[in-house]
């Protein structure tokens, strides 16, 4: 009969082996050159002896590299792992539990929406009856760009040609009277948008609905969606912009977006 009975003593050396290997790979991260035994002991702490033989164990497993005797570097088998998890990503999925999380705060519909071509696509949504608003656009509606908060991120990133020749293109027609359709007003509103941080729909879209919206990027940088909540027009607070941006830079930090040091809800203000 097989014995199922556990070791406290080995499991406990067995997680404790698990420690130093993270430790070791943690200090390699932060050098961009390959470091020496001596000072990956120091760094974390290990006996120079147990290191050794920890490192001997990631170079035979390819997460770590001797780069020449003595000296260490992270391994390539980091990132096909790496490449594995990001071609496994997928923004929507990345996004749900953020996107629950901030309509329980605000009560109000949390949308995420993706560029194709000279609209945004509705791609998830959360939201429920105590939002006090119809959702006008289903799941899988689309919205031109200049008229939408996410649609002016994705045009605040594009250069001033790639603006006017998306303005030719659509002509830039308008939904009611609120909504922007001239281009010197446009350019105007995503250089608001470039210096705020984040982006607005002020009855453009829709009579009685305004939103904001920020951005989510993937891990080269590179806006890929956008976050917005949408609220009857008189509803709408600015205490959610600080929410919205923190939520919409804790999605891209799961897609391995590592953000500048100044980059932050402060942008908000």
């Amino acid at each position: 009969m097989k014995n199922t009975e556990t070791n406290p003593e080995a499991e406990k050396t067995s997680i404790q082996v698990i420690e130093r290997m993270i430790g070791l790979l943690d200090v390699l991260a932060d050098y961009p050159d390959p470091v020496s035994l001596k000072e990956l002991s120091s760094a974390t702490g290990l006996h120079p002896s147990t290191a050794h033989r920890i490192l001997n164990d990631l170079v035979l497993k390819r997460f770590v590299d001797r780069a020449e005797p003595g000296t260490y570097r992270l391994g390539m088998r980091l990132l096909e792992l790496g490449n594995i998890v990001k071609s496994r990503l997928n923004v929507r999925e990345a996004s749900l539990d953020f996107m629950r999380a901030l309509h329980r705060k605000t009560h109000q519909t949390v949308n995420l929406s993706v560029r194709q071509g000279d609209e945004i696509v509705y791609i998830d949504r959360s939201y429920s009856e105590r939002s006090g608003m119809q959702v006008v656009r289903a799941i899988g509606g689309r919205a031109p760009l200049h008229l939408t908060s996410t649609g002016k991120l994705f045009l605040s990133a594009d250069d001033p040609k790639m603006v006017r020749a998306y303005a030719i293109r659509t002509g830039l027609a308008g939904h009611n009277k609120n909504s922007i359709t001239d281009l010197v007003k446009l350019e105007r509103e995503l250089s608001l948008v470039r210096a705020r941080g984040y982006a607005r729909d002020n009855e453009e879209l829709e009579l009685g609905v305004r939103c904001m919206a920020a951005g989510i990027r993937d891990d080269s940088g590179k806006l890929i969606a956008g976050l917005s909540i949408s609220a009857p027009a008189d509803r709408l607070q600015e205490d959610w912009i600080a929410d919205l941006i923190n939520t919409a830079n804790e999605i891209s930090a799961v897609l391995g977006y590592i953000s500048p040091p100044q980059e932050s809800a402060a942008s908000a203000r």
